[in-house]
C-alpha cells in the first residue's frame, strides 16, 4: 500500500514507525492486555506516558521551569474563549492584531467577554500581508496581546517572534497551532503559548498551551469574580 501525500492546511502525516508501533499495541501497549485508550486515565501507565510527553515537549522546546504545560481537550479554537476567561483580570481589556482567518476568530470570541482592542490588522487588504509588530499599538493597561504566527488559510507568516518591550504585566499570547515545532522558538519571550497537535505533533484532540505560572493567579480571579466574589 502506498501512503498518500499530505498537503493540506489541517491535520499532518505521522511518521509511518510512529503508525507501526501504535497498530502493534492497540491491542495490548506494552504487555498490558489492553490499549492506551481503554485504561484509566488515573493508571500508573497512563501517567507515565502523560509525564514523558511533557519531559520530551520540555527538552525539544527548553520550556523553563517556571512555566506549566498543560495537554487539554476541546481544540485550539476553545482557548479563543479560555483564553480571555482567565487572563483578562482586572482591566478587562486585552489587544489582539488580526492577520487572517484565525486570529479574526479569536478577536470575535475574545470580544464577547471583554473589551478588546484590534493592535494591528491587514483585513483591508484582504490579509495579503501583515502589519508590522512597530505599528502595532499595545494599550497600557491590556491585561495580554495575542497574535497568531502563521496563518495558514491566507498564507501570511511571522517569521521571527515580534520585538516588542512589554511589561511582565502584559504577557504577549500565540497561537501556534501552524508554527510549534516547526523552528526553534524562545518560550520565555511569551506569557502563553498555544495549539492544536494536528498539524505538528500528533492526532488531533489534543491541545497544548503552555503558559506562564504567575498567569495561573489571574484564572483564580476569574473563578472568583465567576463565584460572585
Amino acid at each position: 500500500m502506498s501512503r498518500a501525500y499530505n498537503f493540506c492546511a489541517g491535520p499532518a502525516a505521522l511518521p509511518e514507525a510512529v503508525l507501526r508501533q501504535a497498530q502493534s499495541e492497540m491491542l495490548s501497549y506494552q504487555g498490558q492486555g489492553l490499549s492506551v485508550m481503554e485504561m484509566s486515565h488515573r493508571s500508573e501507565q497512563f501517567v507515565d506516558i502523560a509525564e514523558q510527553a511533557e519531559r520530551d515537549l520540555r527538552r525539544l522546546l527548553s520550556i523553563p521551569e517556571h512555566y506549566s504545560v498543560l495537554f487539554l481537550q476541546g481544540g485550539a479554537s476553545l482557548q479563543f474563549s479560555m483564553i480571555p476567561l482567565n487572563l483578562l483580570g482586572e482591566s478587562g481589556c486585552a489587544d489582539y492584531v488580526c492577520t487572517g482567518s484565525w486570529s479574526k476568530k479569536a478577536i470575535k470570541e475574545a470580544q464577547r467577554f471583554g473589551d478588546i482592542h484590534v493592535a494591528g490588522s491587514s483585513e483591508a487588504s484582504r490579509f495579503t500581508s501583515a502589519p508590522a509588530a512597530s505599528d502595532w499599538t499595545v494599550r497600557p493597561n491590556s491585561a495580554y496581546l495575542h497574535y497568531t504566527p502563521n496563518e495558514t488559510i491566507h498564507g501570511v507568516e511571522y517569521l521571527e517572534t515580534p520585538s516588542l518591550n512589554l511589561p511582565h504585566t502584559q504577557p504577549l499570547v500565540a497561537d501556534m497551532s501552524s508554527t510549534i515545532l516547526s523552528r526553534p522558538i524562545d518560550v520565555s519571550r511569551f506569557g502563553l503559548i498555544y495549539a492544536g497537535a494536528q498539524k505538528n505533533i500528533g492526532p488531533a484532540g489534543i491541545t497544548l498551551v503552555i503558559i506562564r505560572n504567575d498567569l495561573l493567579e489571574r484564572s483564580a480571579y476569574a473563578d472568583k469574580q465567576a463565584q460572585g466574589g
